[in-house]
C-alpha cells in the first residue's frame, strides 16, 4: 500500500476521488511538479494554506513555488479522508507531512484540510482547498 493511500469510512466513495487524492499528494511531494500541482485545481479555485489565501490557478502556482523555497523534500501521509455523505464532492482530510529543509533540519506536523471537488473536462479538480496546520510547529524548524 502506498503512503498516499487513505482510509475512508464505510460508505460509497467514487474511486476517482480516491485516485485523485493519491495522485494529488504524490504530486505535492514532487519538487518539480509545479504546473501539475496547479492543474489539480479549477481555473478560479481558492486555496487557503494556513493564513495565506490565493485565488486562481496562477496565484496557486506562485504559492506552490514559494512553498518549496526552503524545502528540500516533503512527504505527505493523508491518513484519513471523510466524505460528506455517500459519493460526496466535499471532504475533510487528516494526515501528517514530513519536511526536509534546505538548512538540514527536519520537521513533521499534523494537518487537516477541507476540499470541494468538481468535474472539469471529465476530470476531478478542486475548486476549494483549505489546509489547517500549526504554523508555529511548521516554523520551529526554520
Amino acid at each position: 500500500m502506498s503512503q498516499y493511500t487513505s482510509q475512508f469510512p464505510d460508505i460509497p466513495v467514487d474511486p476517482a476521488l480516491k485516485a485523485y487524492f493519491e495522485e494529488f499528494y504524490k504530486t505535492s511531494d514532487t519538487p518539480e511538479a509545479h504546473e501539475k500541482y496547479a492543474e489539480s485545481f479549477t481555473e478560479d479555485a481558492t486555496l487557503v494554506m494556513a493564513s495565506k489565501t490565493v485565488k486562481g490557478r496562477s496565484e496557486i502556482l506562485n504559492l506552490r513555488k514559494g512553498m518549496w523555497e526552503h524545502i528540500a523534500s516533503r512527504s505527505h501521509k493523508p491518513l484519513k479522508i471523510f466524505p460528506f455523505g455517500p459519493n460526496a464532492d466535499e471532504v475533510m482530510l487528516y494526515g501528517t507531512v514530513s519536511y526536509g529543509l534546505k538548512n538540514g533540519k527536519n520537521n513533521e506536523i499534523t494537518w487537516a484540510a477541507r476540499a470541494h471537488l468538481v468535474k472539469a473536462g471529465g476530470d476531478l479538480k478542486m475548486d476549494l482547498y483549505q489546509v489547517y496546520l500549526d504554523t508555529a510547529a511548521q516554523n520551529a524548524s526554520k
